[in-house]
C-alpha cells in the first residue's frame, strides 16, 4: 500500500479522501466501496491495475472512512455521492472514466453512468448487478427479520450496533456477509446476533485487515452508512426525462459474481441475470466464480485482478 497515495478533494463543504496510485496520464478507472467497506477494500485491484497501465482513483463517500462526515447523515442520499464523484473527477480533470463498484457500489456507479454517459468508458460491478427500482422495491418482500429491512427502521440498527465496539460490528458483518446464506433474523433476535462471538474471520481477511476497517469506523460511526445504501434505498435517482424502458447503459459492462455470495439467493436474481438483465445493460458480460463471496474480490484477488484487466485492457481508450 506504500505506492499509494492519499489525497483530498474539497466537496460541498466536506473534505472527501480519495486514494490514487498511477500515471495522470493513463486512462483513469474509478472504484466504489460497498459496506461495511471504504475504499482499503481495493487494496489488490489498486496497485494491479495501476499496474497495468492505468490511473486509479478510489474515494470514501462522505460519512465514510477517512472523509469528514455530513452535517446531518440522515439525509445523505445516493444523489449527493454520484454529486461528489463529478466533482472529484472535474477536480482531477479526469473527463473519461472506467467505473467499477462492488455492492452499493455498483448502484453508485450506474447512477453515475446515467447521468454521465459521456465520461463512462465501460462499467464493472462486483456482488450487485445494475437493478432496476421494481426489482429494489421486491427486496422489501422478504421477511421482517431480512437484514436490509431491518437496517432501514430509524434506531433498530443503531441499538443493534451499539452493543459493541466498531471492531466487533465490522468483524460480524464481515462473516456474516461472506456466508451463502440470506442474512435473516428471527424475531426476537438482532441481526449482530446472528454471529457468534467465536466465529473465525475469513481465512481471507485478516486481524490487520479489521482493524484498518475499525480505525475508520471508530472515527466515521454508522450513520452515514445506514443511511446510504439501507435508507435511501427506494431513493429514484434519473436524470430528467429518463425513459425507464431505454438501456441504462450501452457501454461495455461486466458483471462479476461469485456463485456463494447470498446476493446470488435472493429470490428471482439467478432468473434475471439470465434473461432480464440485457434489456437494461445490453452490452453486460457475466462471469460467474463458483466458490466466490459477497467479498469476491477480497477472497480471489488474482482471479478478479485478471477479469478487470481483460476487460479494462479489451476497452482501453
Amino acid at each position: 500500500m506504500d505506492h499509494i497515495k492519499h489525497n483530498y478533494v474539497q466537496v460541498d463543504g466536506l473534505k472527501l479522501h480519495v486514494a490514487e496510485i498511477g500515471s495522470e496520464s493513463s486512462p483513469a478507472v474509478l472504484f466504489f466501496h460497498g459496506f461495511p467497506e471504504i475504499s482499503y477494500t481495493w487494496r489488490h485491484q489498486m496497485i494491479a491495475v495501476a499496474n497495468a497501465g492505468f490511473r486509479v482513483v478510489a474515494p470514501d463517500y462522505r460519512g465514510y472512512g477517512l472523509s469528514d462526515i455530513p452535517a446531518e447523515p440522515e439525509k445523505t442520499s445516493f444523489a449527493d455521492l454520484v454529486a461528489d464523484t463529478a466533482t472529484i473527477l472535474d477536480s482531477l480533470s479526469i473527463s473519461k472514466v472506467f467505473v467499477i463498484g462492488k455492492d452499493f457500489g455498483a448502484m453508485v456507479g450506474y447512477i453515475f453512468s446515467l447521468f454521465f454517459p459521456e465520461k463512462l468508458a465501460g462499467i464493472i460491478t462486483l456482488g450487485i448487478p445494475y437493478m432496476p427500482p421494481e426489482a429494489l422495491q421486491q427486496l422489501q418482500t422478504l421477511p421482517e427479520g431480512f437484514y436490509m429491512r431491518r437496517w432501514q427502521e430509524p434506531g433498530r440498527a443503531e441499538a443493534d450496533f451499539g452493543r459493541f465496539d466498531a471492531k466487533t460490528v465490522v468483524r460480524k458483518i464481515y462473516i456474516l456477509f461472506s456466508r451463502s446464506e440470506v442474512p435473516i433474523a428471527s424475531e426476537n433476535q438482532e441481526i449482530m446476533d446472528l454471529v457468534e462471538q467465536s466465529a473465525p474471520l475469513p481465512s481471507w481477511f485478516t486481524e490487520e485487515d479489521l482493524e484498518t476497517y475499525a480505525a475508520s469506523y471508530e472515527k466515521s460511526g454508522f450513520l452515514t452508512a445506514l443511511q446510504v445504501p439501507y435508507r435511501s434505498l427506494l431513493e429514484r435517482v434519473e436524470p430528467p426525462n429518463h425513459d425507464p424502458n431505454a438501456p441504462i447503459v450501452k457501454a461495455p459492462a461486466l458483471f462479476i459474481t461469485g456463485e456463494k455470495d447470498f446476493f446470488f439467493s435472493f429470490p428471482g436474481m439467478e432468473e434475471y441475470l439470465k434473461s432480464g438483465i440485457k434489456r437494461y445493460v445490453p452490452n453486460l458480460e457475466i462471469m460467474y466464480l463458483p466458490e466466490g463471496s459477497h467479498f469476491v474480490h477480497e477472497q480471489f484477488p488474482e482471479k478478479v485482478n485478471q477479469l478487470l484487466l481483460n476487460f479494462l485492457k479489451s476497452n482501453k481508450y
